[in-house]
């Protein structure tokens, strides 16, 4: 095994240099003696010490690229603690100057698209792979074999093109303020249809799936469950009852435990964060007809300014040095890796993930951009039209 991670990290290094463009010396030396070492640990029989040590040059030959790049840009559709905690541990980690900005997935998606083979940015972290699927389909992220690949649960977790990796997954429900709910007189929504009842009406928030990889998730899961016409229909009365569609996929949970909104329709460890920021008005329900849930991904951008840096990024993604310090940045998500610690929230909680749909991945690939389209055009033409003013893109 540890021979091939040697070969992993040196091919990917070699990768790197051509994918992306732009070496220089440092890199190309470096690139050279990863490929010298891991040609070395291929041959003969070697004891668990040499080959920890062929394992660790491989790795240690991508390092000191990066370093040589010397810099690294993320865009992140987490919440921006974790992504503020995961850049600056990277930098104390590898010593490589970490800039980021927050950005929705959707953002993210819409701006590495316009810039068109010339990101602004190396990486993406964190948010809903619905939109990752898209930037896959328009060749926008690298292929990258990553060595730390092998920790992931399942293949399910990851693109088979290896163009983005996932770190995390959290189920799709709603949030409930049950104060006001008792002051309304109302019981909780159990169930998607439950949703549409009247006596919802202006209660309900939802994100934008304009600006919200979490609101794409929605349109594709009320499609895949129901079909495409019947969701459409669907979306024409659950927009009797929204109130305000957020720009980001976060913000109905942070508008529930303030009673800004009385039922918000998220990701439930969103609620989790509330919960524990001294919000115990909220309260967490899985759908009972079934939802989906979201992956967290990570993944590089073709055309990249620093591609080792984004590759030794890529590695440290997928390890424990950078998803067991979610929790304490206030992510509750559920881990992918096998050799990660799972935050205790997410089940003292109940969340799991047995109600959840067979989430057909490749559909949301080739569809999502069109059924976004169909779900504005549902809304447009229905008895009480969708009013802009709902749609928050700031």
């Amino acid at each position: 095994m540890k021979k091939k991670l040697a070969l992993l990290l040196a091919s990917s290094l070699m990768l790197g240099l051509t994918a992306c463009g732009g070496g220089g010396e440092a890199q190309t030396t470096a690139a050279t003696e990863a490929t010298a070492q891991a040609t070395e640990a291929t041959g003969g029989e070697e004891t668990e010490a040499t080959e920890a040590e062929q394992a660790d040059g491989g790795m240690d030959a991508l390092i000191e690229a990066a370093k040589a790049e010397g810099e690294l840009t993320v865009y992140g559709s987490c919440e921006e603690e974790y992504l503020s905690a995961a850049c600056k541990n990277f930098e104390e980690l590898y010593g490589i100057k970490t800039k980021f900005q927050r950005l929705s997935t959707s953002e993210v998606y819409t701006k590495i698209s316009e810039e068109a083979g010339k990101p602004s940015a190396d990486v993406w972290f964190g948010g809903t792979t619905d939109p990752y699927n898209e930037a896959v389909a328009d060749g926008l992220l690298m292929e990258y074999e990553a060595a730390n690949g092998v920790n992931l649960i399942s293949e399910d977790y990851k693109d088979p093109t290896n163009c983005w990796y996932g770190i995390y997954k959290g189920i799709l429900g709603f949030m409930v303020n049950t104060e006001e709910l008792e002051r309304l007189n109302l019981e909780a929504p159990k169930t998607w249809d439950d949703l549409t009842k009247e006596e919802y009406k202006g209660l309900i928030m939802l994100s934008n799936p304009n600006t919200a990889g979490t609101a794409k998730l929605v349109i594709n899961t009320m499609i895949q469950m129901r079909g495409h016409d019947e969701a459409m229909e669907y979306f024409k009365k659950l927009d009797q009852n929204i109130n305000q569609y957020t720009k980001s996929g976060s913000g109905p949970s942070k508008m529930v435990g303030p009673g800004e909104c009385v039922i918000g329709i998220g990701f439930l460890h969103d609620g989790i964060y509330q919960i524990l920021q001294g919000y115990d008005n909220i309260e967490l329900i899985v759908p009972e007809d079934g939802t989906s849930f979201e992956v967290g991904a990570t993944a590089i951008f073709n055309g990249c300014a620093h591609p080792n840096a984004a590759k030794l990024w890529i590695e440290y993604a997928l390890s424990p040095e950078c998803v067991d310090h979610a929790k304490e940045a206030g992510s509750y998500q559920f881990l992918v890796l096998s050799n990660a610690t799972q935050p205790e929230e997410a089940t003292r909680f109940g969340l799991d993930m047995n109600n959840t749909i067979d989430y057909d991945f490749e559909d949301a690939k080739a569809n999502s951009a069109q059924y976004v389209e169909d779900f504005f055009a549902a809304l447009g033409s229905s008895a009480d039209s969708a009013d802009s003013n709902r749609f928050k893109t700031e």
